[in-house]
Formats: structure tokens, sequence, C-alpha cells
């Protein structure tokens, strides 16, 4: 097990170790929570569009209400409530059977990419148009969420020996299920009428139409808890390593396997019913393990999964229960319950960083970051410029209409016809823009990579551009006419504020990698949710807009709509230039930069800043682009060694001739339907942090 979980264990375990705590029993525990779900199921059956009191429900359960008031809570708001217990159960019983496999306390269906897999399982048969019965959907589920399990249990080290970092497993799932979901959102744009209503039921929503999969479901779910609990004392052996295991006569991989397939079985029944609904596995089961200090054998599965089912269903039942109660009854049908539970999740990720003094993971791609000569980088860069061009007359050339060279060399010299005139002057934004913003967000990933130490940091899965984002989708959607500037600003301001968070928490007690890592995805998984309830609660035509822009397209940009992004490189640059030295002791520690003279906080001040800045300029042209500031950096330096005088422009030219490729293909590939460049990028970049990950766990063995 992992260092958390084995001084969990220890601790609870052993008296001496917590003399002055005050301990509770188990069965009491256990009662006070039930009491608890009681008391919300109570006031969640009392909540709806229609007024129901007390009273009124007393007598529905007794038989003596009315026609109308019996139908509203047997028709709507029991099958809600039975569903909600259903899932959270199953999610908590699921997470605590996943952190015990692999001995990592941030195990759970949402960090293992579970839900995203089964999510991109069930919306790829929803586009062919079939209509699958409840088991057969939850056979597909349980396909594509076991196949993401086990490539993030893989690439995260757990699954040789069930040990494995937590932000190492964090950092594979949350790639694996950006890259998930990108072609999720690809479906969802190309097949919009496929997939309507797929869009809250991917952010979990716990609202039932169909009763059937309540009674085909729940089934499966009493058998997967059953089937966990009954491994219960193998999970326990598993906490004392695979030696003890084995003279206790175990065998822990058999132990393991089944405790994942189980756990996979349960997540996957839970998204067929009610959609991936975020951290609830990871939330349930953790905040039971906390409480095994003061509560004698919960350490034990034979309590600690029972109890970590009903907790997952006080967590769903609980979110439900505030969801309608801060927004209303009406836009508790509209607004998912799982983006209550997300938004909690990630504050409780965060508080879990906070605690952790985890440091383990490695930089990543700096092990290829050797020197290399004046006349390799010199090749390097004339090379990428040769690329940039080719890549340029690509662009204008190909799209839904195809073009000459003669073409663009009339429309430059104003001889062109109105046809190509209007083609190109609609096409040359779009390459414009897709060439700047990949510059701005590949510099802006070295920055980060440099302030943080971390070269598995970018500015997408530290949350700067969810913040961006979050901020410009609030000005889309209340004002529709909203120029460029306006959403440049609002971009600016939400990038800043998540910045100075994330980096803020982080510094308490040292900037480590870990713990800046965690909240950085914790902070980037809020800002997620809160833009799914902006999506769900908007009109139709803001929606389609929105979703658009978050996938990261040029399209309909104008010549203007390009100034932000290229007014942030005018002001960056000449910092850079400044600082071109600095940066370079910066990224080294902590004591280098005070000897040379260099004022530490002020010099990562600037940097962030400058970072800041580029999200900011790139989130507003573009949108949201995710993997950039992650592969432009790593590319760079395999080329070009360390020294950032180097590693920045081949950076800003790797960024550039990756979102103008992933553009142009975009464009072309389907014409005249479009795939955005942020979900090309995505399906390149998440197989190459994959391949990172991969290749610092083989070094690391």
């Amino acid at each position: 097990m992992s260092q958390i979980l084995t001084r969990e264990n220890t601790s609870a375990g052993d008296p001496a170790h917590a003399p002055s705590r005050r301990r509770v029993s188990a069965p009491v525990l256990a009662a006070a929570l039930l009491g608890f779900l009681a008391l919300l199921a109570a006031v969640h059956l009392t909540q709806g569009t229609a007024t129901l009191g007390v009273g009124q429900l007393l007598d529905v359960l007794s038989g003596n209400g009315g026609e109308q008031e019996a139908a509203v809570v047997v028709a709507s708001r029991v099958p809600r409530l039975l569903a909600g217990l259903l899932v959270g159960v199953a999610l908590g019983v699921a997470g605590a059977g996943l952190q015990s496999a692999s001995g990592n306390i941030l195990a759970s269906p949402d960090t293992l990419a579970v839900n995203d897999g089964a999510h991109l399982a069930i919306t790829a048969v929803a586009v062919t148009g079939v209509s699958l019965p409840p088991l057969l959907s939850g056979s597909v589920s349980f396909v594509g969420g076991l196949a993401a399990a086990a490539l993030v249990l893989l690439l995260s080290g757990a699954g040789a020996n069930g040990s494995s970092g937590p932000v190492r497993l964090v950092l594979a799932g949350s790639a694996l299920a950006l890259g998930l979901a990108s072609v999720t959102s690809a479906l969802f744009l190309l097949f919009s009428q496929e997939t309507t209503g797929l869009l809250a039921w991917g952010s979990g929503s716990i609202v039932q139409t169909r009763n059937a999969e309540l009674v085909q479901l729940a089934p499966v779910i009493g058998l997967g808890v059953a089937a966990l609990w009954a491994l219960s004392r193998r999970l326990d052996l598993l906490g004392l390593g695979d030696d003890a295991s084995r003279l206790a006569g175990a065998d822990p991989r058999f132990a393991r396997l089944a405790a994942v397939l189980l756990a996979v079985l349960l997540s996957a029944a839970a998204v067929t019913l009610a959609g991936p609904i975020g951290f609830v596995g990871l939330a349930a089961p953790a905040l039971v393990r906390l409480l095994a200090g003061v509560v004698p054998g919960l350490a034990r599965h034979r309590a600690l999964l029972p109890m970590a089912g009903i907790m997952g269903a006080v967590v769903v039942i609980g979110a439900d229960v505030l969801l309608r109660v801060v927004l209303g009854a009406a836009a508790g049908v509209e607004v998912p319950t799982g983006t209550v539970t997300t938004v909690l999740g990630a504050i409780f990720l965060v508080i879990l960083a906070l605690r952790l003094n985890d440091s383990s993971l490695a930089g990543g791609g700096d092990t290829l970051a050797k020197m290399r000569s004046t006349r390799v980088f010199a090749a390097v860069l004339f090379t990428l410029l040769l690329l940039l061009v080719g890549l340029l007359v690509a662009g204008a050339l190909l799209g839904d209409a195809k073009l000459l060279l003669g073409d663009v060399s009339n429309w430059l010299s104003g001889r062109a016809g109105d046809t190509v005139s209007a083609v190109l002057g609609t096409r040359m934004p779009r390459v414009l823009a897709a060439l700047l913003a990949g510059a701005a967000l590949a510099l802006a990933g070295a920055l980060v990579q440099a302030v943080s130490r971390n070269a598995l940091a970018e500015p997408g899965l530290l949350g700067v551009s969810g913040g961006g984002g979050l901020a410009a989708i609030l000005v889309l959607t209340m004002v529709p006419m909203a120029g460029p500037w306006t959403v440049t600003g609002a971009a600016l301001i939400g990038s800043t504020l998540v910045a100075v968070l994330v980096f803020g928490l982080a510094m308490r007690g040292g900037l480590q990698q870990g713990r800046l890592v965690l909240i950085g995805l914790g902070v980037s998984a809020g800002l997620s949710a809160l833009i799914a309830v902006l999506l769900v609660t908007t009109d139709p035509y803001s929606q389609t807009k929105a979703l658009t822009w978050l996938s990261g397209s040029t399209y309909g940009r104008s010549f203007g709509a390009v100034l932000p992004v290229a007014l942030a490189l005018l002001l960056v640059l000449p910092v850079l230039i400044w600082m071109r030295r600095d940066v370079d002791v910066l990224a080294l520690d902590d004591d280098s930069p005070r000897v040379l003279g260099i004022a530490l906080v002020p010099g990562r001040l600037w940097l962030l800043g400058a970072a800041v800045l580029l999200t900011a300029g790139a989130v507003s042209t573009v949108g949201v682009i995710a993997f950039v500031g992650l592969v432009a950096p790593h590319a760079a330096r395999s080329l070009v060694g360390a020294r950032h005088t180097r590693v920045l422009p081949v950076a800003m030219l790797i960024g550039a001739c990756t979102v103008s490729i992933a553009d142009t293909i975009g464009r072309t590939l389907i014409a005249p339907a479009q795939i955005p460049a942020g979900i090309m990028t995505a399906l390149v970049g998440a197989p190459y942090f994959i391949y990172l990950l991969w290749r610092s766990r083989t070094k690391a063995n």
C-alpha cells in the first residue's frame, strides 16, 4: 500500500498512535450516517417543482395522500432518490476498492478515467442511432471503463505491485481523461442530433425517465458490492504487502485484479444509470479512511466498504439537496447533480494536496535535455521555420474550398476575384490565429514549467486555461455581442485569479511538484464543473457557440480577434529577452538565484505573470486548447537542450506548427464540417503525455 494508506492503517490499528483521541465504534458511526442519510432523503422527497410539504409526504407514504401528490412522488421523486442512493453506494464502494487495489488514496473512478472511458463508449454507441437496453448499455460502459482503468494503472506503476505515487496516478488519469473527453466532445459536435440530451447526462444527472434502468441495474450494483465485500480479507492482506498475502495463502494478483474488475463494474453501472458523477468515488472512501483513526476496526474492509457506500450515498443525496436549495427546484432539473459533487470533490482534492508531502514525481522529459551544439540549434530553428512557412501556405490553400498559389498571390496584390477574396478573407485570420495562439501557449507552458520546476506542468493542467475559459464563457453566454477585447479582459482576469489561487496554495510550505499538480488538477476539475453548469443552463445557440469555443476553434475569427494574442506576445517577448539568463537560474532551485543576486519571488512573479498574459490572450482568441503548453517545451528540450535561450524560440515554433497543423486538418478532413483544433491537439497531446509517463515509469523501474 502507499505510505498514506499504511500510515492511516497503522494509526487506526494501534491505540498508542492516538492516545488522546476519543474513539467511536463503527456501529455508532454507521447508525449516525444512516440517520443523517434518512434525514437527507426526507428533505429530498419534499423538493421539486411541485409543492409538497412534510405532512403531504407522510400522507402519501402512508397511503392517505391524493392521487396527484402520489403520482409526483412515485413517478418522479422516488426514482430520483433511488438513483442517487444506488449511484452513491456504487461509486463509494468502487472508489474504496480501487484505492485498496492500487495502494493509492487518490485512486477513484475519476482519477483512473473510468468514468470518461465509460462515457465515451456510451456516446459512441449513441451516435450510431442504436438504442440499447440498460444491461447492454452497462456492458458497453464496462468495456470502456475497464480499458481506461487498465491503461492508467499500467502507466502509474500500479499494475505490477499495487504501489504507485499519488501524483503519477492522478496525472496519468487526468491526461487520459482529457483525451477521451476530447473525442467525446468531437462526437457531440459532429453528431449533435444523435447526442441530444447527452450533454447534461455527461455531467452526471440522477433525474430518471426510465424506471427500467433502476430495476435492471439495482441487482448488478447489489451483486457487485456483495462480491467486493467478499474480498474483504484479501484486501486487508494487500494492505500488509504482497509477501504477507502470499504467506497467508492469498494470491495478491487475484485480489488486485478482482477488486479492479468489480470496481469498474460498479462504476459502469453508475455511469449507465446517471452519467459520470464526479469525485464521489474519491471523496467518500477517503473521508471514511480519515475517520479510521477514531473508529476502531474501520480500517478493515468488512467495515470500510459498506461505510464507504453509505458515505457515497450521503454525498450524492446531499449534493442534490444542496443543488435545489441554492439554485431552486427548476434549476435542479436542468443542472446535473454531478457538477455539485465535482466542485465539492475538487475542494476535497485540494485539501488532500495541502496535507500531502509528495515530491516523488520526476521531471519527465528533461532527461533528454542534453546540451546541443550551436550547429544543431541553428539546423532545428531553420527546419522549423521552413515547416512553419509550408504550413502557412497549406493553411491558406486547404479547407472546404481548395485554392491555388496564384489565388493567394492575386489576393495579396488585391487582384483576386470576389470568391477568392471571400474565402481568404475568412481563412487567413484563422491561419494567423492558430499560429499565434500555438506560439503563445507553448511559451506559456515553458514558463510555467520553469517557475514550478515541474516538466509535467502546463497552463491547462494547472487550471489557468480553465479560469480564463470560465470567465470568457460567462461573457459569451451573458453578453452574446461582446467583442474580442471584452472576452480578452475577462479571460485575463479569470486566468490571473486562478493562477494566484493555485500557486498561492502550492507555495505554502514550499513549491512542491506533487502539491502544485494536485491543486491545479483539483481547481481545473472544479472550473470544468462550473462551465458545465453554464452550458446546460444557457440557450441552445449560446450552448453550441460556447461548446465550440471550449473545444479550441478558430471558426469565425477576424483579424481583430487575433490582436489580443498578438499584443500579449509583443508585450512578453521583450521581458523574456531581458530575463533570458534568469529563467535558467530560477528553474534550478531556490538557492542559486540568491547566490547570483537574482530576486527569487519577483522573478517568479514576472514569469508567471507573462505566462498568464499569454494564456489569456490565446484563450480569448481560439478558446481552450490543451497539451500544447506541455508537448512543445518537451519537444524543444529534447531537440536543443535545456537552456531557455534556445528552448523558448524553438518551443514557440513547435507550438505554432502544432496548432496550425491541427487547424488545417480539422478544416479539411471532413469538410464542409469541421473538427476544432483543440480536439485535434488533445488527440495528439494525450498520447504524448502518456508516453512521457511511460518513459519515466520504465526509468524508475
